[in-house]
């Protein structure tokens, strides 16, 4: 039997090397010297990396192991709220790959870039169709870069009207954390408002801080509550009312994509997460895309570059503004992630994705409902889901001692990934679950049946919940003490 707990170099032995599967490699020290002979000094090591030594195929099924111990989108249920996590079509990243597009060179003329041009600013168009925004820009490069270019874009329009006493942004209690993040980058104070015991912003509440010192509000439709903020335009039109201007995070953009758009709520400025919305790659610390789009008066504030279309139906980099922000990153963005985006747009046309709103709803009230039969304590039970919803386990964890991080933990022995826990922290011992739209009523089920074992679990045997997971590679970590010293480098013992 292999030990798949053994670490690549455990499996290594001194001399082996792979070099017979690479046509024209050094076999030898001298081989390697010679290869070498002619590069500056500086440029080499003192001695040689300490690296595994093993086989081409030892070094194959080692990493190909380890990666099937990771929980994935394409190998488990992934219901993780608030932050999309669907499945990537293999397709546009094909599409992406095409050599035109992956040989392209980004100081290239734009004569030499109209494949690349045509196909961004059609992406920038399919991004103002959706959106109801009058201009997009491609250039943040993160959902929370997408964000700080918002709240500059506001910053910006009021400053170029001489209206200085701006100083306070509004976020709702159930915001993303990196809502009040990015106002106060920007130099904002950041003044919260609660919501409702039904999920909505308190509408008297944010009557009372609106003032002319309001920059704007932030927030997301539907919230991170999972429910449809439903006097959307009564708020929008009292920030307006005020002189303010409201942004829309775009993270919750998937439940709604081809119902209704942010800018007919009343938004002004949003983002939209493509590694999210568009099924771009997720995870892992990126990349992503975080696109902003804007109303027509804040469209000389957007960040460059962005795609313009010419007279003659060309297209060229618009690399300067008088009042733009300016830029975000270098050159334009994460053009592949961009390209594989537009491929998922196309791919799924406009009754698509009209589709994938409708089918993240389904299936997110599909298993609110199941969830609410079989006794979970729902957050809002009053309220139809969005796209995701929130369970509470605070009963349990005070008869029984078991946390919603108990449970998490132990639904990771059923094959399943947790959802997100103890978000958005006005729910005690909550779970933010989002299906999306590409999970099948079977997958939904074994969730429902997996909650309920674990449940049960927890009444006659609090302590195997409280150990678990147990099936993993890795036991159950002191999250405090993993996040404060973090060591994730392989370390060789001393002899």
């Amino acid at each position: 039997m292999i030990d798949d707990d053994k670490t690549i170099f455990e499996r290594g032995r001194d001399g082996r090397s792979n070099y017979a599967q690479r046509s024209g490699s050094p076999t030898s020290e001298e081989g390697l010297r010679d290869a070498f002979a002619n590069w500056p000094s500086e440029a080499l090591r003192a001695g040689r990396p300490r690296l595994p030594e093993v086989s081409e195929l030892q070094a194959v099924r080692h990493y190909t192991r380890l990666s099937a111990k990771n929980f994935s989108i394409d190998s488990h249920f992934y219901p993780l709220g608030s932050c999309t996590m669907k499945y990537n079509p293999r397709g546009a990243q094909r599409a992406a790959l095409l050599a035109g597009f992956a040989n392209h060179h980004p100081l290239a003329p734009d004569d030499a870039s109209q494949g690349v041009l045509t196909a961004l600013h059609e992406l920038q168009e399919i991004l103002e169709t959706v959106s109801g925004m009058d201009r997009v820009s491609l250039a943040p490069m993160a959902g929370a870069q997408g964000e700080l270019a918002g709240v500059a874009i506001i910053r910006a329009y009021h400053e170029s009207r001489g209206d200085h006493e701006r100083t306070e942004i509004i976020v709702p209690s159930a915001a993303h954390g990196t809502n009040p993040a990015s106002a106060a980058m920007c130099g904002y104070d950041v003044v919260e408002v609660p919501v409702t015991d039904e999920g909505d912003i308190d509408f008297d509440a944010l009557l009372e801080v609106l003032s002319p010192r309001t920059a704007g509000l932030m927030m997301t439709n539907p919230s991170t509550c999972g429910v449809f903020e439903r006097r959307i335009r009564e708020v929008a039109d009292a920030v307006h009312e005020v002189g303010g201007q409201l942004y829309y995070d775009g993270a919750n953009l998937n439940a709604v994509l081809g119902r209704v758009r942010p800018r007919d709520m009343g938004f002004d400025v949003m983002h939209m997460n493509l590694h999210k919305t568009f099924a771009t790659p997720h995870g892992g610390g990126g990349p992503g895309a975080g696109p902003v789009g804007v109303a027509e008066h804040l469209v000389p504030f957007l960040p460059i570059p962005y795609v313009e279309e010419l007279a003659d139906g060309r297209h060229r980099w618009v690399h300067s503004s008088d009042q733009s922000i300016g830029r975000m990153s270098a050159f334009a963005g994460n053009v592949g992630i961009l390209l594989r985006a537009l491929a998922y747009a196309r791919l799924l046309g406009g009754e698509g994705r009209r589709r994938v709103g409708s089918y993240a709803a389904l299936n997110a009230n599909y298993l609110a409902t199941r969830l609410g039969d079989a006794g979970f304590d729902l957050a809002y039970p009053t309220r139809r889901a969005s796209h995701e919803f929130i369970i509470s386990f605070k009963d349990l964890a005070k008869r029984r001692g078991v946390t919603a991080m108990d449970v998490a933990k132990r639904l990771l022995d059923y094959g399943m990934h947790a959802p997100t826990t103890y978000f958005p922290l006005l729910i005690p011992e909550c779970f933010l679950i989002e299906p999306t739209e590409t999970e099948s009523k079977e997958t939904l089920d074994a969730f429902v049946d997996a909650l309920i074992a674990i449940r049960d679990e927890a009444e006659v045997d609090a302590e195997k919940l409280h150990q678990a997971p147990h099936t993993l590679p890795v036991s159950r970590l002191d999250e405090v003490k993993a996040a404060r010293e973090l060591d994730i480098r392989f370390s060789f013992e001393v002899d």
